[in-house]
This record gives C-alpha cells, structure tokens and sequence, in this order.
C-alpha cells in the first residue's frame, strides 16, 4: 500500500475547510486557511500544509486560537491599517487588512498593515506572493514564541522570526521571493524529525546548556540555531520589532507555544508593507529586476529564492500533490 495519495488543490482544500469547521472553526475563519493549505501544499512546503490542520483543529478546541473570533480593522492614519485578529486565525484578519492594503498601496505608493492578537500565519511567503500577484513589492514580518537564544546566552529570547520580501514579475508571478526565518531551520522541521523519531543534522538546534545537539527533543527543549550566528539574531531582532513592538502584539518571549495545548492564546503579531514600484522607482522598474534575475539564471544551475517552489506551484496546479496517507487519516478522524 502507498503512503501517499495524489490529490487535487482543490480537494485539499476542501478537505481542510471540511475538517477545521468540523472542529469549531467558523466558515470565514476557515476559508483563508484552507486556500492557504493548498497554496502551501502546491508550494512543497508539506511541514506547514495539511500536516498543520489537526494541530489547528486541537487549538480551536482546546482554546489556543478562537475558531470564532471576528477581526477588526481600523486605519487610523492614511496609509495605515490595523486589525485585531482578537485570538484569531491569522490568515482571516491578513485577509481582511490585505483588502484594504492593495488599494491603499496603489493609491499612495507605500502602505503598511499592523496585525495583533493574532496567530501562527502559516507561510509567511505565501501573504507576500499575494501582494507581488497584485503588482506590489510585498515586505512581510511575523513573530514567533521564543526559541532563539540572544548572542552570548542560552535562554530563547526571541523566536524563528520570518521575514520575506516578494517582487512582483512579469508573468503575473514574484520575480524574486525571499522567505526565510532567522533560525538555520524552521523549528516546523525540527518538531517533525521529533514526531517521526529522526535525528537532525548538527547545526539545526542546541542543547539547553546552548552546545549542539542532534537529538530533535532536546534541541525543542533548548534554542533554535540562529543562521548565521550573530547575524541570525540580529534578523529575529528586526523581525521582533515590527511584527511584536510596532504592531502592538505580545512579545515572542512572553507568547505562548505554537504547539502543544499550554498556555492559551500566543498573541502574535504580522506586519505588511506594500509599495507600488511605479511611485518611487521612476521607471524602469520591471527592466531593472529582470536585468537581476536573468543575470542569475543565466549562471549555470545558479536559482533564484522562489524558483523551486514556483516550479513545484506550476506542476501542482496540473499533477496534484502527492499527500501522506497517514496525515489523510489524522485529517479524517477529525471528520468522523
């Protein structure tokens, strides 16, 4: 018997739909995430695709995140936007800020969105690459619980922290999509090598004493290795700053775990910033980003961040995406 099974975007993301209102998340609340479950699956990100919905659905139900909470938004500058996921689904409240983002962007050629109170937004290149789709160079920051120790200590301070910057290209695609956290590895990696029993490559995580470790449950029980040393933090700082400090959200070092049942609700927070490149590159734009990606790809098996999973993205749409068959039966326990 395979362990896996193809499926269809579509139907993956009727499955999670299907499944996260099934645990008490509202229909609202669930369609974003489930669009973002297959956009993420398409994108071979598998770690924060379909595997994720039976811990959403534990968390709906156990209290972490409020299946029915309803976002409220506020602009309380021209060119700025607010939204209270009020313990929320992130994706629901970037959704509803993202409404108001893109023409306030186009209209301005800079705006920023600040979302609080929030949650674990998934990948945090698929938001971006909405923005690149809408013709915006899209910044994105988010905050996580604190997994990376400061330079010099041992004790997590801040969390993985992801930054991304997508640049919109001209097949309607980014032309450039960076996504990458502040740790060497995405602790996601890290809590799957835990649940499947594999050791980790050194280099991903430490030990609680900050020495490395090849053992996933000790590494989750001590700090995420800071990519780039020194510079890996100064990342997670940045990160902490915006998405934390200026968005009004709880500190990754007082936030609650993005796993397990503790601890109630992480108060996260997301920070946007869109720039319409026609407002401040007088011209030319376009012609300067391809003359960048072309010199790259014209190097021999030289990539640009983006192209593996846009390549895998152009695939799923016909092909579907092979999905592990026991991930299937967590999902469909869920369903009864």
């Amino acid at each position: 018997m395979s362990d896996t099974r193809t499926m269809t975007l579509d139907e993956i993301e009727d499955l999670s739909f299907r499944a996260l209102v099934a645990a008490g998340t509202s229909p609202e609340n669930a369609r974003p995430l489930a669009i973002a479950t297959a956009a993420t699956e398409a994108d071979g990100v598998a770690s924060h695709g379909l595997a994720y919905i039976p811990i959403y659905a534990e968390h709906v139900q156990c209290g972490k995140v409020d299946g029915q909470a309803k976002p409220v938004m506020d602009i309380p500058r021209p060119g700025v936007i607010t939204v209270d996921a009020a313990t929320g689904f992130a994706h629901a409240a970037i959704d509803m800020g993202f409404g108001e983002l893109i023409p306030l962007a186009r209209e301005q050629g800079i705006a920023a969105l600040a979302v609080r109170n929030s949650y674990n937004c998934g990948v945090l290149g698929y938001h971006t690459t909405r923005l690149a789709e809408a013709g915006l160079v899209g910044l994105g920051f988010t905050n996580a619980p604190a997994s990376i120790a400061p330079s010099g200590g041992s004790k997590p301070v801040v969390g993985t922290n992801p930054f991304s910057l997508a640049v919109p290209g001209p097949d309607g695609q980014p032309a450039i999509m960076i996504d990458q956290s502040a740790s060497t590895i995405a602790k996601s990696e890290v809590m799957k090598h835990a649940r499947e029993g594999k050791p980790i490559p050194v280099g991903w995580a430490l030990d609680a004493d900050g020495n490395p470790t090849t053992d996933p449950e000790v590494g989750l029980k001590g700090s995420m290795a800071p990519s780039g040393g020194y510079k890996g933090v100064g990342v997670a700082l940045l990160v902490e700053t915006m998405a934390a400090a200026l968005a009004g959200a709880t500190l990754g070092k007082d936030a609650s775990p993005f796993s397990g049942t503790a601890g109630g609700p992480p108060k996260t927070g997301q920070f946007f910033i869109a720039i319409d490149p026609g407002a401040t590159s007088g011209g030319g734009f376009a012609e300067r980003i391809a003359a960048l990606t072309d010199a790259i790809h014209a190097q021999d098996g030289a990539r640009l961040p983006g192209d593996g999973r846009k390549s895998k993205r152009i695939r799923a749409a016909s092909e579907g995406v092979a999905v592990s068959t026991a991930t299937l039966a967590r999902i469909e326990a869920l369903l009864g």
